[in-house]
């Protein structure tokens, strides 16, 4: 026992020490643990040693949270000490608190230690929490003492990607790769860096690359499938995302995204597939049951609603996503005013675009027309935010158009060269005509006789248009060429379908309206089936539709654009009709759905067809048919009704402010005026 007053062996707390180290080399912790406490309780010696070295037998028991108390309290004893602060770091950050390690891993401290230690921690720290501009200052204390360290490389490269200088991080990357090309993730990296600079071929290379060299790696083909994506690849996408899914098939993220896709290229059956997949891998995917539904919904398997809402039921998705499906599943028993009801289920960011839509056309045939028609408003409002600029897409289309009227004279068409056209092959048939003027109900009759081949809004003369450079082109073509482009139309449809000798190809796509002068000049025997509905009628469900939104779909998403849309579609094929000798059928759908066989029946003697009386029974057709392509879907597959016809005359107040715009074309199509109210 000491006396009071006595001076304390220099020897003492050392000996303590000794002895608690060879304690717990010997792995008796507890013993090392005592002996260091009766040495700090002792309160003899520097008691920053005890204190690490408790926080050092603490650490080793998993109890952090006293390790951490006795490693600060070391840490403010010595705050110069590197091992003391490096072991508090890593304490803290097993806990957890990243700020309080970064407030220990100080830029002085770091400029302090020889070993790096404390710089990497600190870089580390500042860049998970965001702190890039510390985390880049770290990182340069490590490289200006070690110029080729590549994980440092990789980590500042990152870090001043999340300062926004993404030059600096495809530098610093470049050289990480250089250094280490065998890192994907770096390798990754630097993909997304050069993404951000938009040199995006360069990316896309880059990532090709790594894909190559790490052919089990799925995260090279994913990231090449998001550029790709957003770069409209569609094909590209397509094949980058099947890559990612062969190398990893287990992941239901992959598989979502491959059912997306192969939705977009209308593989149906394979979409399913991959739907079905994601769910197996996680059943409360429930963009996975949304797709799945839709798809339903678009290829007329209505009636597998109820399969699937049972599925979901069964694994516990949650009740907005149910909700969306079972909303749809009213609407198809015709029980309106409860979908309505459980649509209000729907959570506001699930699916946003699609389930105002719905309610809309919830609305509509519940005939609350004025709900209706801002429920379609909010719907195309909403798809005008898209990052594809749809609203200018329209825009720069309706230029072209007004353009292309203008080249539209007699001298430009006295201007074609003669040609012989002698390929030994009939020429097609062409079904235009505004969207959501019967051209889907048409085609779906006309795919029910045994002799026609319907290609319904399929490629090929889009193709051949663009390649010929497109209208201003045409009167230069001599024979070889307009031989060449009617072999590459030919080689593309046989691409979606066999074209059986002696069967009628009928191609169906309303807006080769305005391709009349291109089919004049390759296809000169083509005949021409002209779909008519009343003006107002066919710009209020152009209006009203959810179309996938390429250039044309997008001048629906505004009324003005719509009818200015209708007008110059329109002028142009009465442009071309006065120029050129069409052989043109016209079908109009208010005649059409009145009396099927009145129509069809001579339509089938001008296209020199037997009639056949099994051809009009179009839901038969419809639902052997599968994947319907248009905004049609819903009603194609439903008995021939009226209710459509004259619908806009609920909706005039709405129309108002277009009806001088679509006026002239309904009287000129023997409409009566709609400007005057007793029309109708």
């Amino acid at each position: 026992m000491r006396m009071p007053n006595q001076m304390p062996s220099p020897h003492f707390e050392i000996d303590l020490l000794t002895q608690a180290v060879a304690a717990a080399r010997h792995g008796d912790n507890i013993r090392a643990r005592d002996i260091a406490r009766r040495g700090l309780e002792s309160g003899q010696g520097d008691p920053a040693g005890y204190h690490a070295f408790l926080g050092m037998i603490s650490a080793r028991a998993g109890e952090h949270a006293d390790a951490a108390a006795h490693l600060a309290i070391a840490h403010r004893y010595r705050p110069e000490d590197i091992t003391i602060a490096c072991n508090l770091i890593a304490i803290l950050m097993q806990e957890g608190k990243d700020s309080e390690a970064l407030e220990i891993a100080t830029e002085k401290l770091a400029l302090s230690d020889p070993s790096l230690r404390i710089a990497r921690y600190r870089g580390f720290l500042a860049q998970k929490l965001e702190a890039f501009s510390d985390a880049v200052s770290a990182y340069d204390i490590v490289l200006s003492r070690i110029p080729n360290d590549f994980e440092c490389l990789n980590n500042i490269g990152n870090a001043k990607a999340g300062l926004g200088d993404h030059a600096g991080a495809v530098e610093a990357l470049q050289r990480a790769v250089e250094l280490d090309p065998r890192a994907a993730p770096t390798r990754l990296n630097l993909a997304s860096a050069l993404v951000a600079l938009e040199r995006n071929d360069e990316a896309e290379a880059a990532l090709r690359k790594a894909s190559d060299d790490f052919p089990k790696d799925s995260r090279p083909p994913y990231q090449l499938y998001a550029l790709c994506k957003a770069q409209h690849k569609q094909k590209e996408a397509l094949a980058a995302i099947e890559t990612a899914a062969a190398r990893d098939p287990d992941v239901a993220g992959i598989q979502l995204k491959l059912a997306i896709e192969y939705g977009v290229e209308r593989q149906v059956a394979k979409a399913e597939r991959a739907f079905r997949r994601a769910i197996e891998l996680n059943p409360l995917e429930k963009d996975a049951y949304l797709g799945l539904a839709i798809q339903y919904e678009h290829t007329n398997r209505e009636d597998d609603f109820a399969p699937l809402i049972d599925l979901a039921r069964r694994n516990g998705l949650d009740d907005g996503a149910l909700a969306f499906i079972e909303a749809l599943e009213l609407r198809r028993l015709g029980r309106f005013t409860e979908g309505l009801l459980r649509l209000e289920a729907t959570p506001k960011d699930l699916e946003t675009i699609r389930t105002v839509h719905i309610r809309a056309t919830l609305l509509e045939r519940l005939n609350r027309t004025d709900e209706a028609f801002a429920c379609f408003s909010e719907s195309n409002r909403l798809m005008t935010l898209t990052p594809t600029e749809p609203l200018a897409r329209a825009e720069k289309l309706r230029g072209d158009l007004g353009a292309e009227l203008a080249l539209l004279t007699p001298a430009w068409r006295d201007s074609w060269r003669a040609a012989d056209i002698d390929d030994g092959r009939d020429d097609p048939v062409f079904l235009v005509g505004f969207p959501r003027s019967g051209t889907t109900l048409l085609d779906t009759i006309l795919m029910g006789h045994p002799d026609a081949i319907v290609m319904e809004e399929q490629p090929p003369l889009n193709i051949v248009e663009e390649e010929l450079g497109g209208l201003k082109k045409l009167p230069a073509l001599d024979s070889a060429a307009i031989a060449a482009a009617r072999r590459r139309y030919f080689e593309e449809a046989e691409k979606i379908q066999p074209l059986e000798q002696g069967k009628v190809l009928i191609d169906k796509s309303p807006l080769f309206l305005y391709r009349a002068p291109l089919i004049r000049r390759l296809f000169p025997r083509a005949r021409i089936i002209l779909a008519l509905r009343h003006p107002c009628d066919v710009v209020l469900s152009c209006f009203m539709s959810n179309f996938r939104l390429n250039s044309a779909m997008a001048n629906f998403l505004r009324l003005e654009d719509a009818a200015a849309f209708y007008d110059l579609c329109f002028s142009h094929w009465a442009k071309s009709r006065s120029l050129l000798p069409l052989d043109v059928h016209t079908v109009v759908y208010e005649e059409l759905v009145e009396d099927v066989g009145a129509v069809v029946g001579p339509l089938l003697d001008w296209l020199g067809l037997e009639r056949n009386e099994a051809m009009l029974d179009h839901q038969k057709t419809a639902r052997a048919r599968g994947l319907i392509t248009t905004a049609s879907y819903s009603q194609v597959t439903e008995p021939i009704y009226k209710r459509a016809s004259g619908r806009w005359e609920r909706y005039r107040s709405h129309l108002a402010p277009v009806l001088d715009v679509l006026a002239p074309w309904a009287t000129a199509f023997g409409y009566e005026d709609p400007r005057d109210s007793a029309s109708g």
